[in-house]
């Protein structure tokens, strides 16, 4: 098993260096004429990127002082963003780079000759007819100058087609790469969007119709997003006026200690129905017991494999898969065994994986988050993979699926082709 741990870890190593040679050799080798200060600056740009993101990675799994985690976080993690978009849009240059040489050339060669220049020379200017006197060479000027009075540029100025090229597709794919992550980056920190969803329950009866849910998942309170953030959070649910809060795990990445003034704007949190709190992933990271602990002191209802039966539903939660390692893994027997399945029940579970289980006990609606929506594209098409739904709604035999993408950002402070939301989910009663 270490073996093959090593030999993985081999492999990533090889594909990354390899990755980031070809993303320093378009950027600044190919954009300069010889060694010199421009391919060094550059070699030293990506070496030191990729020194931070490593550090800060570390420092976070390590408990490191907080702040030193934030002191790397915000250049360590936005590099990681930035070394992806560089990549991509290098490798999307490669399909512009000889269409643009292409064109160029047929450029070149429609452009009229200049009047002033002279004649081609023969094909063989040493050999001269019989009786004919040899061609006269015109005067050189003993210092070249243009009308202006100016020297005009040595041939050694001037770059070759290869060498502008290279500059333009290079200058293209830098713009690109900073422009994706700076709107990407945008996009979180001004706080979340709220999306609504309508779906319908065959069980709800009809006094519940309409009843609001605000579901908000990933928040992930740490290094880089702190308690502003959580406040932006905050504000966005109360603003939606919903009857009840679903937080669906991933509150935070780092302990209480570190976090707990980040997160004390979540007792500010107001519906009618109160706010639940269910466990995810990154809880396990960071000390699952303590956190719960202190979601409960903030006023939020921690829903460890348990149900509360609300006025015209049931209402569960059930722990994330992650902490099974710890011995305190999702038990759907405890939540759900026995429950009146004659009632409508909705289950808060972190992961959307946790899905068969739910239907396998009969829940109507399962709430997830987990997946961020991929966050970075093309990252949606390896979670697409790893979880039965992405984002969204969907129907799996009787029961429902409702997919977060998530509040807030992992690593990277940056999301792209995947928008943050909370999402206000409404209760349809057949019967209404």
């Amino acid at each position: 098993m270490v073996v093959v741990f090593a030999l993985v870890a081999l492999a990533v190593v090889a594909v990354v260096v390899t990755a980031n040679w070809y993303v320093w050799r378009r950027l600044f080798r190919d954009t300069t004429r010889g060694p010199g200060t421009a391919r060094r600056i550059g070699a030293v740009v990506i070496a030191g990127g990729w020194a931070l993101a490593v550090g800060a990675l570390v420092a976070e799994r390590a408990g490191a002082p907080f702040w030193l985690q934030r002191t790397l976080a915000w250049p360590g993690f936005l590099w990681l963003a930035l070394a992806l978009y560089l990549l991509l849009a290098v490798l999307a240059g490669e399909v512009v780079r000889p269409l643009l040489r292409r064109f160029l050339e047929r450029r070149a060669a429609a452009r009229p000759a200049d009047p002033g220049e002279l004649p081609a020379p023969a094909a063989d200017p040493e050999r001269v007819p019989a009786g004919t006197a040899p061609p006269r060479t015109p005067p050189a000027d003993p210092e070249p100058s243009t009308a202006s009075g100016t020297t005009p540029p040595s041939p050694l100025a001037v770059p070759s087609r290869r060498l502008f090229v290279s500059r333009v597709v290079a200058g293209a794919a830098a713009a690109a790469a900073v422009g994706t992550v700076g709107y990407g980056t945008y996009g979180v920190l001004r706080g979340p969007k709220v999306k609504r969803v309508t779906v319908p329950l065959a069980k709800l009866p009809r006094a519940a119709h309409g009843f609001r849910i605000a579901v908000v998942s990933d928040i992930h309170l740490g290094p880089v997003l702190g308690r502003g953030f959580a406040q932006t959070v905050v504000d966005t649910i109360n603003s939606t006026q919903p009857d009840l809060i679903a937080v669906v795990g991933d509150l935070v990445d780092g302990s209480v200690k570190d976090l707990g003034p980040a997160a004390a704007p979540l007792s500010r949190l107001g519906a009618r129905h109160g706010a639940y709190f269910v466990t995810g992933n990154h809880e396990y990271f960071s000390g699952a017991e303590q956190w719960v602990a202190e979601v409960r002191r903030l006023g939020l209802v921690p829903l460890e494999n348990a149900r509360t039966e609300l006025p015209h539903f049931d209402l569960a939660g059930v722990n994330d898969v992650a902490g099974e390692d710890e011995g305190q893994g999702p038990d759907y027997v405890k939540a759900l065994g026995d429950r009146d399945r004659d009632r409508a029940c909705v289950l808060l579970a972190h992961q959307p994986v946790q899905i068969h289980d739910a239907v396998e006990h009969g829940v109507d609606l399962q709430l997830s988050g987990h997946t961020h929506g991929g966050q970075l594209w093309p990252g949606s098409l390896v979670a697409g993979a790893a979880n039965p739904t992405l984002a969204g709604l969907e129907r799996y035999g009787d029961t429902q699926l409702y997919v977060s993408r998530g509040a807030g950002a992992w690593g990277p402070p940056t999301r792209v082709g995947a928008p943050s939301d909370i999402t206000v989910i409404e209760l349809a009663s057949r019967q209404a």
